[in-house]
């Protein structure tokens, strides 16, 4: 095992701004493991998914699940990469609880990726059909409406990836 304290890592950023590619990169430390919220959404209930509202209810019964995983794996001194995006307060609040229950390290992953840019890896990725999910340009939108950076107030170990294209 490793010498250093367990981490999680949180991971802000809108749809196709490179939160996957991240977490993988990420994940390539030392007893550090990735828990990637579209795999487990896809397994687990992609037969209803459908809408925004489907992804918010279905996220919430994943982050239930999970969380307690979460926290028994860091308090074991495992890092791990959370691939779900902390990208609203209500997240960030959940994820603010497991850092408080495991006594885990943490840094807050943040990318500012220009809404152009997501487009257009959101096309490629799409044509491509290699994600588990295929967003509309029209969901896209809808999900950035409610992209809310962290705040300076929600006390996070920021850590900035500025991605331009």
């Amino acid at each position: 095992m490793s010498a250093t304290a367990p981490t999680l890592h949180l991971i802000c950023g809108k749809i196709a701004s490179g939160k996957s590619t991240l977490a993988r990169q990420l994940a390539e430390g030392e007893t550090t493991i990735l828990i990637a919220e579209d795999d487990w959404l896809s397994a687990l209930f992609a037969d209803q998914m459908n809408s925004p509202a489907d992804y918010v209810r279905c996220a919430g019964k994943l982050r239930s699940i999970l969380g307690p995983h979460v926290i028994d794996l860091l308090k074991s001194g495992v890092s791990v990469v959370l691939g779900f995006p902390a990208n609203t307060v209500e997240t960030r609040q959940w994820m603010r609880g497991l850092i408080e229950a495991s006594g885990a390290a943490h840094q807050m992953h943040l990318i500012t990726t220009p809404d152009e840019t997501c487009l257009a890896r959101l096309r490629a990725r799409n044509a491509r059909g290699d994600h588990p999910f295929a967003v509309t340009e029209a969901q896209f939108h809808i999900f950035s409406k409610h992209h809310a950076p962290p705040t300076a107030e929600e006390s996070f170990t920021l850590v900035i990836h500025d991605r331009p294209g």
